[in-house]
């Protein structure tokens, strides 16, 4: 598995972790570069998807809602719901990754962990956020 993959699934850990403890995010994150809950530290592409998708967390949110036809964030599968944050970060925000890359590694993710229509689900969510990117401002 290569670095980013593995940076990438860590980073959905987290914010899954967080979401499912109820705490926060940023605090989680924190703790977990202070104290690695497992035998290695927490990777820089980790911490820097985490700290992007908090830094944009109401905006994220807001295209999440927008584009997920029919779905709220809060009815989604939470490892989904957290799929689409850091995809939408990837996709949206962040400058040293392709768009494509971004999103093929999301939707493996979601083909891996989540449910049968999920892959699909994130690809549609996460490819019209690409389409739109040029005028999202």
């Amino acid at each position: 598995m290569a670095a980013r993959t593995k940076a990438r699934k860590a980073a959905l850990d987290l914010l899954f972790e967080a979401d499912q403890r109820g705490v926060n995010v940023s605090e989680l994150l924190c703790q977990r570069l202070a104290e690695p809950a497992g035998e290695a530290p927490v990777r820089e592409y980790t911490a820097s998807l985490v700290r992007g998708t908090v830094e944009h967390w109401v905006a994220i949110n807001e295209l999440i809602t927008t584009w997920s036809q029919g779905w709220t964030i809060d009815r989604m599968p939470a490892v989904d719901r957290a799929i689409l944050r850091l995809g939408t970060f990837e996709v949206v925000y962040a400058e040293d990754v392709p768009e494509v890359v971004a999103i093929d590694e999301w939707v493996a993710l979601a083909t891996d962990l989540s449910t049968d229509e999920s892959p699909k689900f994130v690809n549609g969510v996460l490819g019209r956020l690409l389409e739109l990117k040029p005028t999202l401002g």
